[in-house]
């Protein structure tokens, strides 16, 4: 669902049924196939088997990997960035994880923050007219095209602007809802047995 709901995502940034959102559509699906290949070889590789919940978030670091890159990479330069999404964002989760100590259940961090720099960093390169069938990307004020290096600066500003809004931002929004709520942190007996129990008194899903 998620995976085919990405394509109305990106191909819809176009706003038109055209080329463009084509395009878009095509690279979104082989980047995704792509990371997911690339993360359940690692997994099988370092755990001996493959497994289904590393595909699922190997295909979603493709997502998230492509989406800055969409309306501008060639279908090789989409296997290029979901093969370094699943690559980096693998070995992201563990080190958010285990060396950061970050709670974080979702791997939303390691996989849309981490992929998300990525793809929007690759397009500097991937992007470019000539490039790996790249659209070509931005012009300056004179109307020629950035060189690669010029476009990564650009990037990498907008990726620092992003960072530092999400930061400020979730600081003002957690302080907030700490202080209204007590704190977002539940306790060690409510995580143990799942919020859907307590929250709810019901189990969302059923494995035995």
């Amino acid at each position: 669902m998620l995976w085919v709901g990405w394509f109305g995502f990106n191909a819809g940034s176009a706003a038109a049924a055209n080329g463009d959102a084509g395009m878009a559509m095509l690279v979104t699906h082989i980047s995704a196939a792509t990371a997911s290949l690339v993360w359940m070889f690692i997994e099988w590789k370092k755990t001996g088997k493959p497994g289904l919940v590393g595909i699922v978030t190997g295909t979603i670091a493709g997502l998230a990997t492509i989406t800055p890159a969409s309306g501008a990479v060639g279908p090789m330069g989409a296997v290029i960035i979901g093969a370094v999404a699943g690559l980096v964002c693998y070995f992201a989760c563990g080190f958010v994880k285990e060396k950061l100590g970050v709670d974080d259940s979702l791997d939303v961090a390691a996989v849309h923050g981490v992929g998300g720099i990525l793809g929007t960093l690759m397009v500097s390169y991937l992007g470019q007219t000539g490039v790996l069938g790249g659209q070509g990307i931005s012009q300056n004020e004179d109307g020629a095209y950035l060189t690669w290096k010029e476009q990564f600066a650009v990037q990498a500003e907008g990726c620092l602007a992003a960072i530092a809004l999400s930061v400020v931002a979730t600081f003002i929004i957690v302080k907030i809802v700490s202080a209204v709520t007590g704190g977002i942190r539940v306790s060690e007996e409510d995580e143990t047995k799942g919020l859907d129990q307590a929250a709810h008194g019901e189990n969302g899903y059923s494995l035995n």
